[in-house]
């Protein structure tokens, strides 16, 4: 895998790691010293303003340097309203904090435990609490909070569903909080009548109540709430319609609702329209039966009575325009809170109340994703989201970004995301935006923010657009975050752009490299998140050559085996066993490949992943053990460290398994087979049968990779045999002659050449075991069968006409056209051993003409100049002395003329590395 997106989960996040510093300078003329400034001596006014801008433990670290700055780091109006959420808040923490908290007015929070917390801080006077991820919060721990904060004003906790808490609690919240003016829970099992009313009858100011996605809720109960303006019971699907729409409109200060998400039928929109006096604004978003009339008849709601009705069918920006009469709003600025100060104070709390319940809707609705969204969401859903973005109350941007995150994903795992939705968010503006909210100083915008530039990242378009307005420094900068949860979607965001070629670079240059590795080295083995984006993201930098030297010197390669080797997260020892396999795959192009080898612990590591449960940890670390065997040092200590072994258990059991999982552990066998040590031990230790089963697998690369190995295996004789033995010929003879890949034909075919060159006859007479348990096979019809397909094979690469002109021709372009048609561009990568060239020489001398043409057709693909491994192919055929060989069998009188021909281009071929070397 390459990318990840996420989508919102509730997931319990109380523990999200610590703020990121802010900062605030003063200027100095430039030739002045840095010595020169006394910060000690700055105005008390001027140092208050530098302590609001850090955040609390910056605060409290600098409070410390003197006793001056400690009293004034204590000062009341640094502390009238606290944002914990980044911070993991238990009564520890909250008895800390007690000192400072006496004017604390405004508090949010994230998780049960910091709610629990809350009485620790002794803030008495606390008028606000927000809190989410409450998921575990008890009915006990909300009595004490709203006994111990009598004066509380402003309760919200959700949008986790509040399962542990019942009516009682509300009882008692209602008993306390007399002057509760605004309540918002999410997900209660019940709000009975007794609870709403003792809401009614202690709570005379209440003018806002939310209950979403609640189970049961007493709807006669809420008409009892006289001071209402503002109700929401979006999600609640178990309301009985005919009692609400009768009740509700007694209510005498009522001024919106919010039903979205419910199954609210038309007449009881109908009833509200009709019959409430004061009802200005009713919300029915994603409300089924409301659109699915709206579809029959368009007109349902035309007499509204001046009403308004917002649904996913309407245009909500003209329809809330409506609601500023004489007042020139144009589209979508109407949620400007300029063009609310010229209304009334009505006005200005309707479209502050609209904007929280938008955004809570909206979010809820990309997170179900049902059918039929597309056209609302392209044509102003999307639009309606980024101008939440602007929003002035803090939690509504952040669920609008969130909801950004959201609404274009269509599949988690496969990392999908919708083109249309992610480009309407870029023409519209939301790139700039997103990243302007990404710099801001609040972590937990930085974090949704980051999400959302992340999500979208996964479209390529959107990917350039957001570099190009330089989110990869901005993303860079969230990286190095001491808050974990914005440095994990900051890692997603670069992991994501950093699947695109052209931005690889981009991330070194701003250091997101170093960035990267830093957050492996900082953050402890469970955060999973953070791990798995940033290996995730080093994965991908390291496939490019450049990036991964970077990489190396960021100290990537000790920060990945040391995932490799401790961690126990499958996701983030996949993406680890992944990044080192990338680093190990530019071969001779850098050390790495080495230098992974040699980091202590690294192999084993990855030999003990291959016999992990999950299939992608092995596919990796396969791939790696792959991409290691090149090196020969590398070769030797992965089967010093029971490699070998390993990986034949690794290639046995995943015959039924997915396609690179058998094409990785076939192609590490391939490569640790290049040792005679090795391949003999794989013979032995039942290596060649499943190797067998994938080299008969439909899929070109599986069977590729497969006769690879066998080609290696068949060297050995004991090994050719066990070939034979296991049914191997009619397999090999399947590929060469049908696969779609020239690599997988020729590779089958110089296995075929090894098996039956004659050096397997003495070992056919024995067997390959010591006891009586080898299989009986017809060596000399296999043989038959063998050389049969040899040469057809050789012969699909012979042009008569060209071949019979290069015969009669002295000219150099006859034979560079020759070799120029049947070049295995693929063989290039093909790297021989001396013995193995030895091998060939040695087939020029058989009396089979059939060998003979195979192993100059073979040499030729070895020695083509600008081949990878040609000088080094050409150099092992002069110390053999091959010359005079191959010119011998161009001048055979009973070879045949491809042979000839072939042996013609490999000479001209060492003479042409022979002339480029002494120049």
């Amino acid at each position: 895998m390459t990318r990840r997106v996420r989508r919102r989960t509730c997931r319990d996040r109380a523990a999200r790691g610590s703020s990121r510093a802010g900062s605030a300078g003063v200027g100095d003329e430039e030739d002045a010293p840095a010595a020169e400034l006394d910060w000690k001596a700055l105005p008390d006014d001027t140092m208050l303003q530098l302590l609001a801008r850090l955040n609390y433990r910056d605060r409290a670290s600098v409070a410390a340097a003197c006793r001056a700055w400690r009293a004034l780091g204590s000062s009341p109006c640094l502390w009238s309203e606290l944002d914990l959420r980044a911070h993991r808040c238990d009564r520890e923490a909250a008895s800390s904090l007690a000192a400072r908290c006496e004017s604390l007015r405004r508090l949010r929070l994230r998780g049960h435990e910091a709610v629990e917390a809350v009485p620790g801080l002794r803030a008495r006077g606390l008028r606000e609490v927000v809190a989410d991820g409450c998921r575990g919060l008890t009915d006990a721990a909300l009595a004490v909070l709203a006994a111990r904060h009598e004066d509380l004003e402003r309760l919200q906790i959700g949008p986790d569903p509040l399962e542990r808490i019942s009516s009682d609690a509300l009882r008692q919240v209602a008993l306390c909080c007399s002057k509760l003016r605004r309540l918002r829970l999410s997900g209660l099992r019940e709000a009975d009548a007794g609870a709403i009313g003792a809401l009614a009858r202690y709570c005379p100011l209440l003018e806002d109540v939310a209950f979403l996605d609640c189970g049961a809720v007493d709807e006669a109960a809420l008409a009892d709430i006289r001071s209402l303006r503002f109700l929401s019971v979006a999600g609640c699907r178990s309301l009985k319609w005919a009692t609400a729409s009768t009740s509700w409109t007694q209510l005498p200060s009522l001024i919106a609702i919010d039903v979205s998400r419910t199954d609210v039928p038309t007449n009881a929109i109908s009833r509200l329209i009709s019959n409430s006096k004061t009802l200005k604004l009713i919300c029915t978003l994603n409300c089924i039966s409301v659109e699915e009339e709206l579809v029959q008849d368009p007109s349902v709601f035309s007499n509204s009575k001046g009403k308004l009705v917002l649904t996913v069918k309407s245009h909500i920006f003209k329809s809330v325009a409506t609601m500023f009469p004489g007042v020139d709003v144009n589209g979508h600025e109407v949620f400007n809170e300029c063009n609310w100060r010229s209304s009334d104070n009505i006005a200005g709390d309707t479209m502050t109340w609209l904007e929280w319940i938008l955004s809570q809707s909206l979010l809820r609705i990309a997170e179900s994703n049902p059918q039929g969204m597309d056209d609302f969401w392209l044509q102003q859903g999307t639009a309606l989201l980024l101008r939440l973005l602007k929003s002035l109350q803090e939690d509504v941007q952040e669920r609008s970004a969130t909801a950004l995150a959201t609404f274009v994903v269509m599949d988690d795992e496969s990392a999908n995301v919708d083109p249309a939705r992610s480009e309407a968010v870029m023409q519209n503006g939301g790139i700039r935006m997103l990243l302007d909210l990404a710099r801001c100083s609040r972590e937990s915008a930085q974090s949704e923010a980051a999400k959302a530039i992340a999500n979208l990242s996964v479209n390529t378009r959107v990917a350039k657009a957001v570099a190009d307005e330089g989110g990869i420094t901005i993303l860079t900068s969230l990286a190095k975050s001491m808050n974990r949860l914005v440095a994990e979607e900051a890692a997603g965001g670069l992991w994501n752009l950093s699947v695109g070629e052209d931005h690889k670079a981009a991330i070194a240059v701003s250091g997101g490299i170093k960035a990267l590795v830093d957050l492996i080295y900082r953050w402890p083995a469970g955060t999973d998140g953070v791990l798995e984006r940033a290996a995730g993201a080093l994965a991908n930098l390291a496939a490019d050559d450049k990036c991964s030297l970077e990489v190396a010197k960021a100290g990537g390669v000790h920060a990945l085996v040391t995932l490799a080797r401790s961690c126990k997260l499958e996701g983030v020892l996949e993406q680890a066993a992944r990044a080192l396999a990338n680093l190990a795959a530019h071969g001779d192009n850098n050390d790495n490949n080495a230098a992974v080898g040699q980091e202590a612990g690294a192999l084993e590591a990855l030999v003990q992943l291959t016999g992990s449960q999950n299939e992608g940890v092995r596919q990796e670390a396969a791939g790696a053990l792959w991409n290691l065997s090149f090196d020969d040092r590398n070769r030797e200590a992965i089967a010093a460290v029971g490699g070998v072994e390993a990986l034949v258990s690794l290639v046995q059991q995943c015959l039924n398994g997915s396609e690179g999982l058998q094409e990785r552990a076939a192609g590490a066998l391939w490569g640790l087979s290049v040792s005679e040590a090795n391949s003999i031990a794989i013979g032995q230790g039942g290596g060649v049968a499943p190797l067998l089963t994938l080299a008969r697998s439909e899929v070109e690369d599986v069977h590729e990779t497969a006769a690879g190995a066998l080609w290696n295996l068949a060297f050995y004789s004991g090994n050719a045999l066990r070939i034979v033995e296991e049914g191997g010929v009619p397999v090999l003879v399947s590929i060469c002659s049908s696969s779609g890949s020239k690599m997988a034909r020729f590779m089958s075919a110089l296995a075929l050449a090894y098996m039956f060159d004659g050096r397997m006859d003495e070992v056919a007479l024995v067997g390959t075991s010591s006891d009586s348990s080898s299989k009986s096979v017809n060596v000399d019809g296999a043989r038959r069968i063998a050389f049969k397909h040899i040469e057809t094979f050789v012969l699909t690469f012979s042009d008569p006409q060209m071949f019979s002109v290069a015969a009669t021709s002295s000219a150099p372009a006859a034979l560079s056209q020759v070799a120029e048609l049947v070049f295995i561009n693929e063989a290039g990568h093909l790297r021989c051993s001396g013995a193995e060239i030895g091998r060939f020489v040695a087939m020029l001398r058989n009396p089979s003409p059939i060998l003979r043409a195979c192993a100059a057709f073979a040499l030729l693909q070895f020695t083509i100049p600008g081949g990878r491994h040609a000088l080094h192919h050409a150099g092992l055929l002069q110390k053999a002395g091959a010359g005079r060989v191959l010119r011998a069998a161009a001048a055979a009188t009973t070879a045949s003329i491809e042979a000839k021909i072939f042996a013609r281009i490999v000479l001209r071929n060492l003479e042409q590395h022979q002339s480029g070397t002494s120049t």
